[in-house]
């Protein structure tokens, strides 16, 4: 298992993310659908955990065939999706990812949002994090894939006219109020013989880019949210949902959050068996937000 912890700063409080994060993934969610691929909504309710109080649990199927790496295409089928399964108690959450046709497989996300400039060593409070394990991402600065630039979300030339914030020059993190940082710890598990590394190594090299490319829309966005209240987030999150699961199963053929006609549960110990990927078995779940997802290979997506 490879475990990593990033740290991005945003020029934001804490209270001001918690409506940006949803009109944020909401918006982005959509952007990206289309063709039958990108995040079909499952479910979004709201719940009470008994240490960490009320807040809302979703599960999301994304759609990613076209989007595999080369050597990753010759094993796949031809249709498949990742289940995101999230808690959010905000400002903590836990996000779990499978993946619908392959075995030990998990991604395993803890976040905390804190008002600082990410100087808590111990912000998930089970210990220290080893310095070698922390990864600061500068929204500023550090590139992100040539084909999610816009210059509308540079935010070396981003300016709010709501909170007269921008534009973010080098060294920002020192001295900038406000200033959060998301802090997220990923847990990330492939123990298949052959793919391990490769595949553990691919998956932090888009987290990191995907974390980049969210947290500066979020930033870049903040004035088409800031001063949304919870009700008016939510009731846009509810919209572009809608439209987001239309946009999915135009080319997917299924039915918005339908059931799976069957599962099955895969062992795979060497490439051999990954190829063949005939096994079956009873399917099983997780038993909560503490526990990693059992990856089940499933026939509708």
């Amino acid at each position: 298992m490879l475990t990593k912890e990033y740290r991005i700063c945003m020029p934001l409080t804490v209270d001001e993310y918690r409506i940006g994060q949803l009109y944020m993934i909401s918006k982005h969610s959509c952007e990206q659908s289309g063709s039958g691929e990108g995040v079909e909504v499952v479910r979004n309710d709201s719940d009470t955990h008994p240490e960490h109080g009320p807040g809302q649990v979703t599960e999301k199927r994304i759609y990613l065939s076209s989007k595999l790496p080369a050597w990753a295409k010759a094993f796949a089928p031809r249709f498949f999706y990742v289940t995101e399964k999230a808690w959010n108690f905000y400002p903590y959450t836990i996000t779990e990812y499978s993946v619908s046709f392959l075995p030990k497989f998990s991604i395993r996300i803890e976040t905390r949002f804190e008002n600082n400039n990410g100087c808590n060593d111990n912000v998930f409070m089970d210990g220290p994090t080893p310095a070698a394990d922390v990864t600061f991402l500068d929204i500023l600065s550090d590139p992100i894939p040539e084909k999610h630039y816009k210059e509308s979300e540079d935010l070396s030339r981003w300016q709010s006219s709501k909170t007269q914030r921008g534009p973010l020059e080098d060294g920002w993190r020192e001295d900038h109020q406000p200033i959060m940082c998301s802090y997220k710890r990923v847990h990330c598990s492939f123990e298949v013989y052959g793919f391990q590394t490769k595949t553990e190594d691919f998956i932090h090299r888009n987290i990191r880019d995907i974390l980049l490319i969210g947290h500066r829309q979020a930033v870049a966005w903040v004035d088409e949210w800031h001063g949304l209240s919870m009700d008016e987030v939510r009731e846009y999150e509810k919209m572009m949902q809608n439209k987001t699961n239309t946009k999915v199963k135009q080319n997917t053929g299924a039915p918005a959050s339908s059931a799976p006609a069957f599962s099955r549960s895969m062992s795979v110990t060497d490439e051999r068996t990954l190829r063949r990927m005939g096994a079956s078995g009873p399917s099983e779940g997780p038993t909560g937000p503490q526990t990693p997802l059992r990856i089940n290979s499933t026939s509708s997506e």
